[in-house]
């Protein structure tokens, strides 16, 4: 039976018991290929939205790279309250923001993300799989909704499990692969997986 991970009903019972998880990759790893992006943005004004929080510790590798103006979005309030409390485990206090939001409907600006508020740069550590998971045209929402948040110069970042995930030539993105990540094997037989890092450029 397939996870429903497209449902807000998973991830709440999921993170009621859940307080951290990191998906495909490390979030250091995921830095390192964040890196050259965020080396061209001032830490002290570029504003970051990261998409589908979660319980993972993405936000405080950010935080530690002196970036403060982040929006952690999740569309399940529980992601808010573990990532303040990972926050605050890591630096002794909480300056990035948490809201409640859904990804697939960033476009309309009636939740947790103001209307007009635009981003440097946006991330996503698989949410785009788990979008995916209901199907296009959530997926195409998604894409428009980040398009439309993008500031002049801004770039969308994903990491995905898919090498097919952004095959769409109706995306309002130009689509670079900058990184491919071999998965772990459980056997030295396995076949060779990949994690693939994506980089969306607007057309």
């Amino acid at each position: 039976m397939p996870v429903d991970f497209d449902k807000q009903s998973y991830w709440r019972e999921r993170f009621a018991h859940e307080t951290q998880f990191e998906w495909l990759l490390p979030s250091a790893d995921f830095m390192a290929m964040l890196q050259p992006h965020l080396d061209r943005l001032d830490p002290s004004s570029a504003r970051i939205l990261h998409l589908g929080s979660g319980t993972s510790d993405l936000a405080t590798h950010l935080r530690g790279r002196g970036f403060v103006d982040v929006l952690n979005v999740d569309y399940e309030p529980l992601a808010a309250e573990r990532g303040r409390e990972l926050e605050r485990r890591a630096f002794g206090d909480v300056r990035m923001r948490y809201a409640v939001a859904d990804a697939t409907q960033l476009a309309s600006g009636t939740d947790g993300v103001r209307p007009g508020a635009r981003f440097d740069l946006v991330v996503d550590k698989s949410t785009v799989d788990a979008v995916s998971c209901a199907g296009h045209e959530a997926f195409a929402r998604m894409a428009r909704g980040v398009r439309q948040r993008l500031a002049d110069g801004a770039a969308w970042i994903s990491l995905s499990y898919s090498a097919q995930r952004f095959d769409d030539e109706d995306l309002p993105f130009d689509v670079e692969v900058i990184a491919r990540v071999p998965a772990p094997k459980l056997s030295p037989t396995d076949p060779d997986i990949y994690h693939w890092c994506y980089l969306m450029t607007p057309k």
